[in-house]
């Protein structure tokens, strides 16, 4: 009978840390599983951090995400880097998992000592990310990963909040769903650094690309080509701002990628040396700590609310007895008096 006992947080750290693939996954489970354990992980892991760039890909579904994962992913490996890879998944409305799995995505990367690969499921999260990616990605980044790119779920109009979680964030197109430019109506064109025509071998991937040059107001003199990769030129120096430039790219093949991949370097480098850099890094810690501290206030009134009153609540709310607002503050009011 095998009576060891199961790793501590801290053996499952310095395991972790040492290259130990299964002590990462626990470690990240964790860290999902939120409560004390977790907590205690990351505020172990944090003084590791802050090294690597993060990249959220980002667009309507069916538009070939998890395929251009996947190629960037092999580009950064051939150029020595190591890569975490978070793709966020819908919820199965019976076990809470993730309903795509990450190795039947990307199995070609799986066995390679430079990638990891998680997915999460979303667990009802808005904005296409899920409640934890923030705390993943800090395990990862504390692993030692040079590049962490998050596979948003694609959700359409709440396809926002990797803007607050990733360096630099790619929206990806693609021809054929119905729309000239699907960013439009997934309300995402304002938070993209760089944008990707998709699927550029099927027809209509010009008018998706001039669609979005449009939008952006690009001249056509800006255009030059890179084989398949077509793109905007991007602004000398760093006090002219950063212009989103656009590729075309087919993924399955590969086609497009290494110069995507080239552009991700040049934005990483514009942040650096404007100092934009600094300033996303405080909007990615004011997010984080929002995040947390809606949590933490939260529990914390739940817990001075009576017994069954929450429930019960409820059902005024439901009832049309009492209004959500009126509801709140009373709510509000039972915890203060419970905390007196």
């Amino acid at each position: 009978m095998n009576t060891r006992s199961a790793p501590s947080v801290e053996e499952l750290i310095t395991a972790a840390l040492a290259g130990d693939r299964r002590a990462l996954a626990r470690l990240i489970t964790i860290v999902e599983n939120d409560g004390e354990q977790a907590r205690a992980v990351l505020q172990r892991l944090y003084p590791h951090t802050g090294r690597a760039h993060i990249v959220g890909i980002t667009g309507a579904p069916g538009t070939g995400k998890s395929t251009l994962v996947n190629a960037m992913a092999r580009e950064y490996r051939q150029r020595g880097m190591t890569v975490g890879i978070i793709a966020i998944d819908p919820t199965s409305p019976f076990s809470g998992g993730a309903l795509l799995g990450d190795r039947v995505r990307m199995k070609d990367l799986v066995g390679d000592p430079g990638v990891y690969i998680r997915s999460m499921a979303t667990r009802g999260s808005l904005g296409g990310l899920a409640r934890a990616t923030d705390d993943v990605v800090l395990v990862l980044d504390a692993m030692g990963f040079d590049r962490i790119l998050i596979e948003t779920v694609g959700v359409g109009q709440a396809e926002v909040d990797i803007a607050s979680s990733a360096h630099t964030v790619i929206v990806v197109e693609a021809p054929g769903l119905g729309d000239d430019i699907q960013a439009i109506k997934a309300g995402v064109l304002e938070i993209a650094d760089i944008f990707v025509v998709n699927k550029a071998d099927r027809e209509g991937a010009d008018r998706t690309f001039m669609a979005l040059q449009t939008m952006l107001g690009l001249g056509p003199r800006t255009v030059r080509h890179h084989g398949r990769a077509m793109r905007v030129d991007m602004p000398e120096g760093t006090h002219e701002g950063w212009r989103p430039p656009i590729f075309k790219t087919v993924a399955t093949r590969g086609e497009g990628v290494p110069e995507l991949v080239d552009a991700v370097e040049q934005h990483r480098h514009f942040l650096e040396e404007s100092g934009e850099m600094a300033r996303r890094e405080s909007e990615r810690a004011a997010h984080l700590l929002d995040h947390i501290l809606r949590d933490a206030l939260m529990a914390r009134l739940l817990e001075r609310v009576p017994e069954g009153n929450f429930e019960a609540t409820v059902e005024r709310v439901a009832a049309r007895e009492i209004d959500p607002y009126a509801a709140v503050e009373h709510l509000m009011h039972e915890a203060a008096l419970e905390a007196e």
